[in-house]
């Protein structure tokens, strides 16, 4: 039998907020109070700094980002700094590692395939690249990858280019690697694909990626009450 994990389709939600959402269903998976989980959702502008660091690749000061409206948080997931924001597809699996007897590097190539197939669907062919992390398309990044894994169980997850922003991408060294240009669906198309039908492929590749089957869970957050209440206020 399938395993199910629940799908929750967020919109566009404030990193801290998310991140909240994140450590109180992987607390719930861990303690069995909770179904494996995965998140959609979208980003206000934010930077982010991973637990290899990366502020020295800040190419401007957080301060004048803030004043544009994009806040540098550091947090734990592995990796060195990215952006995310409006137009990138941001997934946050919450599963049980330990259960599916899967180690983190293979946990990895899960989302590296889901993310490969994803490009796939919608007309693009990605690829890996010895050395650097994420996804690429003709030298240039359209996806990353940052993950923790604590007590068998994932946080964090993938971050895919849509129609995002890319000037924002200016301001740093997008994950360490100096010259490394960085893509969108948008760009390598032509035109601006519809977020919905990205979610939906993403979807589909996630559950043969990993041999789930997804079930909708209409927004309905159990665990993180703090989610529901940033969502609807706005923050």
């Amino acid at each position: 039998m399938t395993d199910r994990v629940e799908l929750h389709h967020l919109g566009c939600v404030g990193y801290e907020p998310a991140l909240a959402w994140q450590r109180a269903t992987a607390a719930a998976v861990r303690d069995r109070a909770a179904s494996e989980a995965l998140a959609l959702l979208e980003h206000p502008p934010v930077y982010t700094v991973g637990a290899g660091g990366g502020r020295e690749h800040l190419r401007t000061s957080a301060e004048r980002l803030e004043r544009l409206g994009a806040r540098v948080i550091d947090v734990d997931r592995g990796g060195d700094i990215t952006f995310h924001g409006p137009g990138q597809l941001v997934a946050y699996p919450i599963l049980q590692l330990r259960r599916r007897e899967l180690r983190p590097t293979e946990y990895v190539r899960g989302l590296e395939s889901t993310i490969l197939e994803t490009l796939r669907v919608c007309g693009v062919e990605g690829e890996l690249v010895r050395g650097r992390p994420g996804v690429w398309v003709d030298g240039a990044k359209v996806a990353a990858i940052g993950v923790r894994v604590r007590g068998g169980v994932t946080t964090h997850g993938l971050a895919l280019n849509v129609t995002t922003g890319l000037e924002w991408f200016d301001a740093i060294v997008p994950c360490g690697i100096a010259g490394a240009a960085v893509t969108s669906l948008e760009r390598l198309l032509g035109r601006a694909p519809a977020m919905t039908a990205v979610e939906a492929a993403l979807a589909r590749a996630f559950e043969r990626a990993f041999g789930v089957e997804l079930v909708d869970a209409d927004g309905a957050c159990a665990a993180p009450v703090l989610l529901r209440e940033a969502v609807a206020g706005g923050r």
